[in-house]
This record gives structure tokens, sequence and C-alpha cells, in this order.
């Protein structure tokens, strides 16, 4: 028992730290937010390796190294409660959401099509978090036009700047998660890989 769970922790210090590097690789963009380069897929490892809960666990870890790293951004909230957002739906519950992935076992075992199922769900979670975020906290920068169109709602907006990353991070996240399969399989499913 005391082996596992050393190897637990272990493998969830080394996946933070890997997802941390990745997530400093991004496509900025203006006002924040931007894909990085698939810096969940460690979380969701985790997550299907060792179920959900540990994956839920290791991704709140995760979550509290991005609010360290993001801190500057809770300096914007203009009231006590928008702070509280910031932390919480940026952060927090956007990041922690991720380590839900090994759900998706329960329904589909331990397959290819359970982890893309998996990050498909919990990108959506992730991206309904910045959504909320974005028209409630940042919609007071919104600017007057984005992607050639006028702004004259937060929520579209929010929807439009989210959006994009998101789902480009999705893809990307995806398309790495299907090469990486095959070869990872044995240590996905969580067999011995001595």
């Amino acid at each position: 028992m005391r082996t596992k769970t050393t190897r637990m922790l272990t493998e969830s210090a080394l996946f933070i730290a890997i997802g941390t590097v990745l997530s400093l690789v991004k496509i900025d963009v203006l006002f924040g937010g931007g894909p990085t380069l698939v810096s969940m897929l460690p979380l969701i490892v985790i997550s299907h390796r060792w179920g959900w809960k540990w994956g839920t666990l290791t991704a709140f870890a995760y979550s509290l190294i991005q609010l360290l790293m993001g801190l500057d951004n809770v300096g914007y909230a203009k009231t006590f409660a928008t702070a509280v957002g910031v932390v919480m739906l940026d952060y927090v519950i956007a990041y922690t959401v991720i380590g839900l992935s090994g759900l998706c076992d329960l329904k589909f075992g331990k397959t290819r099509t359970s982890m893309a199922v998996g990050v498909a769900v919990t990108f959506c979670l992730r991206f309904i978090c910045h959504l909320i975020s974005g028209a409630w906290i940042w919609g007071q920068w919104m600017p007057e036009t984005y992607m050639n169109l006028t702004m004259t709602s937060p929520w579209l907006y929010s929807f439009l700047f989210n959006g994009w990353y998101m789902l480009t991070e999705l893809v990307v996240t995806e398309i790495v998660l299907m090469l990486i399969y095959q070869p990872l399989r044995r240590y996905l499913h969580g067999e011995d890989v001595r």
C-alpha cells in the first residue's frame, strides 16, 4: 500500500510539474487567455491512471499553482465578490474539473474512448467556468469590436474570447492524446510498467 501511495504522489507531483511547464508555452492574446501546449493532458492522464478522485485532488493542487502564477489577475477585481469569482472560476474550479475526466472510465472502461470523452466533457466544464467569469467579471473591459463583430453583450464577448482558445486547446489535446495513447497504453491503464 505504501509503495502504491508513494508512486501516486510521485507521479502526480511530476505530472503537475510537467503541466505547469506546458502551461507557460501558450499563445498569448490581448486581455490574457490563450491555448497552451496540452498543459491539461498530464491531469487527464493521472485521472485515468489513478481514478477520478485522485485525479481531482491532483487537479486541485495544479489549480492552486496556476492561481499563484496568475495572482495578479485577482487585483483587477473591483469587489470582494468578483475577487472570489476570479479565484474560483478562473482557477480553482476551472482547473479542478479536469480531474473528473477519469469518471468516464465508469461508463466506457479504461479505453481511448473514455479518455477522449473525458477530455471533451471536462474541457466543456472548464469553458463554462471561464464563460461565466468572462461575462460577469472581465466583461467590463470588453472592446467595442472583437473578431470583426460589434460587441454589445459581455456574454457574447466571453463566449467568443474563451471559446476560440478552449476549442483550440480541446482539439490539440485530443490529437496528442490519440497519438500517445497506444505507446503509453499499459501506463495509462495502471499496469505495471517496469
